[in-house]
C-alpha cells in the first residue's frame, strides 16, 4: 500500500513539472550530427521516464510469472497433502473402530 502511495505521488509530481515546462525549448543533437530538433523539455523527460517504466516493467515481469508458477505449484502440492491426510485419518478409523483426531496432533509426552 506504501508503495502504491509513493509511485502515486511520484507520477503527480512528475505531472505537475511537465505541466509547469511546457513553454520552454530545448535543442535535440540526435547521434552524429545528423538532425537537431528544437522540442519542449517536457517531452525527452516524459519519454525518458516512459522508457524507465518499460524496461523496469520488462525486468520484472519474469521473477513475477515463476512466482505465480511456483505459488500454483505448492498450491497444488499442499491440495494433494491435504488429500493424503484425510485418506491416513479414514483409514485409521477403519483399522481402530474409533474416530481420527480432527485437529493437529500432539505429543503428549511433556504432559
Amino acid at each position: 500500500m506504501i508503495r502504491l502511495i509513493l509511485v502515486g505521488i511520484l507520477l503527480l509530481l512528475s505531472l505537475a513539472f511537465f505541466l509547469q515546462n511546457q513553454e520552454q525549448e530545448v535543442s535535440l543533437r540526435y547521434f552524429f550530427g545528423l538532425l537537431e530538433a528544437s522540442t519542449p523539455v517536457y517531452k525527452p523527460i516524459m519519454a525518458g521516464f516512459v522508457v524507465g517504466l518499460l524496461v523496469s516493467a520488462i525486468l520484472l515481469f519474469p521473477p513475477w510469472v515463476r512466482g505465480r508458477i511456483e505459488l500454483r505449484r505448492k498450491t497444488k502440492a499442499l491440495q494433494e497433502a491435504q488429500v493424503d491426510l484425510e485418506r491416513l485419518r479414514q483409514s485409521f478409523e477403519k483399522v481402530s473402530d474409533r474416530p481420527a483426531p480432527s485437529g493437529p496432533l500432539r505429543d503428549h509426552t511433556d504432559d
